[in-house]
């Protein structure tokens, strides 16, 4: 390169005012005479183990397309202020080209330092302090092979003297960068070596004693510090089972040592803490290959900011797009989007890498039914990847009927729907679907899961309580009761169980204590997993222990008594009730999940004010949870998935979209059948599980239908219905005994613990726990075997109705092979189908009836009847 360059307009940054090309000084006044790029002077040795060695080397500056002149390379930050000896700034380059991209070049371009005696900057962009004084760091890209744009960033250092290391926010960020406080190497309760931290860092002072007081203190050598085991473990001077983590003479061994140097000490009491996180970029738009530096910044709660970038941890939700990149970025790695959570002591943000497929021609125009689609297809634009073709009227009437009211519709109504020419039947049967009674009996069953509604262990309601319970769900769902009402009837009841039927939400907890309650709340009706935070932080939130005792307060005044009628209960409220930490030794006052204690009475029941706090359309977990869940339900994957997994580091697939359905549920006073009406008539809903070339890969962003196995009960319904069979349902539970009518379906059992081999068999729940993934619809290889030798289906196909009606009204074979695809499939058979079916029917003329029933357990046993598609 040449020392003499050409200069240019280049745009810095700033949040205030315009600068000038050099970024110092306010547009309109005159520049200082520009820095140049002389040779360096040699950069003195500091002393002293806090000091380590670093150059301020300029690095070889990749080509960038001409046009970049045209808009400029930007560097943030415009100005670099650094107060202390251990602090440092990473420059993050980007250049914006004419097109509205914008490129990041913060790993390929070229950095020099103008005064090294005052701070020095690496390859990666990093400027850290070396004396009190201003100087600027010169930003260099290669333009075209020969010209240069370039931009000068101004760089003051004050204090450089003050070394002094603060165990919280220096050692205690090193510490987790490193892994050493996770669950597989020093996290507690394990803790490799004997050397025991808190996991995830959410005790510092424990850390603070395990480092310097536990062993004897000989972890830590104050007079020869070089000879810490905290230096030479990680440092592999001697055996470390986690390998090399500290290099002897890097920037992170300095600081341990100067550490150890200083006395370990604890810190200042009154040092500020870190009160929230913020990444820039927010959102990335990559290609394969391409990089981007991030630049992580903690607020304080002093005000204050400080560049953490190089401290923070990056994790990327999807390592097949992206992945974290050294020096605090991600690089992509293939088509798609993935969320990077970036952590740095226990407070989290997250950054999306969007790396769009690229189309052979434009996106296609699809049509869109409401605003459900414009989001979904707004996104896959941007993603490239083009939604598949609508799906056909005979997949779509079996769809919505299995997942509006759990049942297939008869071979009548598909032969009615197929030949109504009506533009506007889907809605219409939409609409029919939400009035009919199915629909209430087939959402019973899948709040049920989540209630616990189940007779024994580990629940324990009993049956006259579970079916009191049910009875109330059911009518609940069948009135269409807002689901706010709903809630907060089941948060707040009291009385008997056997007379009050929501005072079994409480019944149904096998724990019976105020953190029992609380988890399964805050797991049911916000989606959030803060059993996590039980006994220990959760790893990638800010939750901790505290945290899941002051929700669990809000249940601390719930109590039990047993009356003379066996196994009924009465739920009630204890003024004198509380709960105790038993490490603080005092009272825990209920705090909502991201909120400040609440200050109650004695009188005052604090379910009532949870019960508030939770249903209030502004809260951020209540309406979104439900939603997604219902999104879940119909589409086969939650917007944030998993549906039981809301927090801010798991964040929605498409936020949009989850925002519009959270104010829709607000604005019509929590209707929930609105939703499932707004989702069934969305062309998103609509779209054929068929992928194109262009979306087969995607498992996420709902291009195209996801099959789903249908549900055990689905399947034994379906069979049932089908065959024109019954099932007989019992209650192994001898107290009272019970015996179902044989007109009951599979989706109306109240009780999982009425016995049903078959319904065990494909994945039934045990509702032993509320997680949705209890229920388990994957196909297993015995499942497979009950489909190729089980009597029972043999049974049912050979003495069901279906094939004595058949026969008896004399029906042709043309007309038995239509009637077995209605009933089975919801659609006619193909002319390929039916060819096939008539033949072998001709074949077995002299055992016609025994060939039609294998016809019947030829069409039940394929993937088309087993799935919802």
């Amino acid at each position: 390169m040449r020392p003499t360059v050409l200069l240019l307009s280049v745009a810095i940054l700033t949040t205030v005012r315009p600068v000038s090309a050099r970024g110092d000084e306010p547009a309109g006044k005159s520049p200082k005479p520009p820095l140049t790029a002389t040779a360096p002077a040699p950069v003195p040795k500091p002393s002293g183990p806090s000091a380590p060695v670093l150059k301020p080397p300029i690095s070889p500056a990749p080509a960038l397309p001409a046009q970049a002149f045209q808009a400029g390379v930007r560097v943030v930050p415009a100005r670099v202020v650094l107060k202390g000896h251990w602090v440092a700034q990473t420059l993050q380059v980007t250049v914006a080209l004419p097109d509205g991209s914008v490129r990041d070049f913060s790993g390929k371009a070229g950095f020099q330092v103008a005064n090294p005696l005052v701070a020095t900057v690496d390859a990666a962009g990093i400027v850290r302090p070396l004396g009190d004084g201003e100087t600027a760091v010169l930003v260099v890209v290669s333009v075209g092979g020969d010209a240069l744009a370039r931009a000068e960033v101004p760089v003051t250092v004050q204090d450089v003297r003050n070394d002094a290391v603060d165990f919280g926010s220096d050692v205690m960020a090193l510490v987790s960068r490193l892994g050493c406080n996770a669950s597989a190497c020093h996290g507690a309760p394990r803790g490799k070596g004997g050397l025991k931290l808190s996991l995830f860092g959410a005790d510092p002072d424990d850390d603070h004693a395990a480092l310097t007081l536990a062993a004897h203190g000989r972890r830590v050598n104050r007079v020869e510090p070089a000879r810490s085991l905290l230096l030479t473990k990680p440092g592999a001077v001697v055996p470390h089972g986690g390998g090399q983590k500290v290099p002897p003479g890097s920037p992170d061994h300095a600081l341990l040592a100067a550490w150890i140097a200083q006395g370990t000490p604890r810190g200042a009491v009154n040092t500020p803490g870190v009160v929230s996180l913020q990444v820039t970029p927010a959102v990335s738009i990559l290609s394969p290959g391409e990089t981007q530096q991030c630049l992580v910044t903690a607020v304080l709660s002093d005000g204050s900011r400080r560049d953490v970038t190089r401290e923070a941890l990056f994790k990327s939700s999807n390592v097949k797009v992206a992945t974290a990149a050294s020096g605090g970025g991600f690089k992509a790695e293939g088509y798609g989007e993935a969320a990077v959570v970036v952590n740095y002591l226990r407070q989290p943000a997250v950054a999306r890498v969007v790396v769009p497929q690229p189309l052979a021609g434009a996106f296609p125009i699809v049509p869109v039914n409401n605003r459900i689609d414009e989001l979904v297809f707004a996104k896959l634009k941007t993603l490239g990847i083009p939604p598949s073709d609508l799906c056909s009227d005979a997949v779509f009437l079996r769809r919505v009927y299995l997942d509006a009211i759990g049942t297939l519709p008869t071979a009548g109504e598909a032969r009615a729907f197929l030949a109504d020419k009506d533009p506007n039947r889907r809605a219409r049967v939409i609409d029919q679907l939400l009035q009919r009674r199915e629909f209430a009996d087939f959402w019973a069953l899948k709040w049920g899961d989540l209630l616990r509604i189940k007779s024994e262990y580990p629940v324990n309601v009993w049956p006259k309580a579970v079916h009191v319970y049910y009875r109330w769900l059911r009518e609940s769902l069948a009135q269409n009761k807002p689901y706010d009402q709903m809630v907060r009837e089941l948060l707040t009841a009291g009385g008997s169980n056997f007379r009050v039927p929501p005072a079994n939400f409480f019944r149904a907890m096998p724990g019976r204590n105020p953190q029992s309650f609380a988890e399964t709340t805050a797991l049911v009706f916000m989606g959030a997993r803060v059993n996590c935070a039980h006994c220990h932080a959760h790893p990638s939130e800010t939750w901790t222990r505290d945290d899941n005792l002051g929700l669990s307060a809000f249940f601390s005044k719930v109590t039990f008594k047993a009356t003379q009628e066996w196994k009924e209960e009465i739920v009630f409220f204890i003024p004198d009730g509380g709960l105790w930490n038993m490490r603080s030794r005092q009272l825990v006052k209920p705090k909502p999940l991201g909120a400040a204690p609440l200050e109650l009475e004695r009188e005052d029941d604090p379910r009532a004010r949870f019960a508030a706090w939770l249903t209030t359309p502004e809260n951020p977990w209540f309406a979104p949870n439900v939603v997604n869940r219902i999104w879940y339900w119909l589409l086969g994957r939650g917007i944030v998935h998993d549906p039981d997994d809301m927090r801010p580091t798991n964040p929605p697939e498409n936020p949009e979209l989850l925002d519009y359905l959270r104010r829709e549920l607000v604005v019509h006073k929590f209707d929930l059948k609105h939703i499932y009406r707004l989702i069934f008539n969305s062309r998103v809903y609509q779209l054929s599980c068929e992928p194109n070339a262009q979306n087969e890969k995607d498992l996420s962003h709902f291009s195209h239908y996801r099959m789903k196995r249908l549900t055990a009960e689905q399947m034994l319904d379906g069979i049932c219905q089908v065959t024109g069979s019954q099932e007989s349902f019992t209650s192994w539970i001898p107290v009272p005994v019970l015996r179902m009518p044989q007109t009951e379906r599979a989706i109306q059992l109240p009780d999982s613990d009425i016995d049903s081999a078959f319904l065990d068999l494909f994945g039934r729940p045990s509702r032993d726990t509320p997680f949705e993934t209890e229920r388990n619809c994957e196909a297993q290889p015995r499942q497979a075997l009950y489909f190729v030798s089980s009597d029972e289906l043999q049974y049912k196909i050979a003495g069901g109705q279906k094939i004595r009606q058949l026969f008896e009204t004399r029906k042709a074979d043309p007309e038995i092979v239509d009637e077995l695809y209605l009933s089975a499939l919801s659609r006619p058979p193909r002319g390929d189908e039916k060819q096939k079916a008539l033949a072998y029917l001709a074949k077995g003329k002299n055992a016609r009836v025994q060939a039609v029933q294998d016809l019947f357990w030829a069409i039940l046993t394929t993937k088309e009847f087993m799935v919802n598609h």
